[in-house]
């Protein structure tokens, strides 16, 4: 999978996936402290920050297998640095990342507009929530709970992730720092067009 990738492309990925590893896990306490006022439901309207390094590198690179390795990475570097689920989250960056790159996958890895990415946000949404409900006794809610907490989830993973990620994205190619990826040379034929 990572064969056709340039090494700068791993660098990115990696870098990306420490840095947000560690604001994974800085949200999880983040989440903590709001469940204890309102409950469980809280996490659901931050879920899609820990969705957010799939799409980044994604939008960047362009290339089969960014989402999930990053995601992957991610959970990784998380662990390691101490989260209390230990290496179940591993499983839980694998599931969000190929939720992530179901929707980049869906286009043959042709469309990175808002709607995708949106939608990658969603993927990761619906993927993370079915593998959430079996192993996080989500059973014990009322049916009408759970959906609230699923409805959430998607515009949490839509905004947060998709819009959130295009926003830090777009952010860092108009300074100029991602010259030499997939992304600038998209860019840059678009401006000519």
């Amino acid at each position: 999978m990572l064969k056709s990738w340039k090494l700068k492309e791993v660098v990115l990925m990696s870098l990306f996936s420490v840095v947000f590893g560690i604001v994974y896990l800085l949200f999880l306490h983040v989440g903590n402290i709001w469940s204890g006022f309102i409950g469980p439901i809280a996490y659901e309207w931050i879920f899609g920050i820990w969705f957010i390094v799939s799409i980044i590198c994604m939008y960047i690179i362009r290339k089969p297998g960014a989402a999930v390795i990053s995601e992957t990475i991610a959970a990784a570097v998380e662990v390691l640095l101490g989260n209390a689920v230990g290496p179940r989250l591993i499983l839980a960056g694998v599931i969000q990342g190929l939720g992530a790159e179901a929707a980049f996958a869906a286009t043959r890895y042709r469309r990175f507009d808002l709607w995708v990415l949106m939608l990658a946000g969603v993927g990761s949404s619906v993927f993370s929530f079915i593998y959430g409900y079996f192993l996080g006794g989500f059973t014990v809610f009322s049916t009408g709970y759970v959906m609230l907490m699923f409805g959430i989830r998607i515009v949490s993973g839509a905004v947060i992730a998709g819009i959130g990620g295009k926003a830090v994205v777009d952010g860092l190619l108009a300074t100029g720092s991602l010259r030499g990826y997939a992304i600038t040379r998209v860019k840059k034929g678009e401006a000519r067009a």
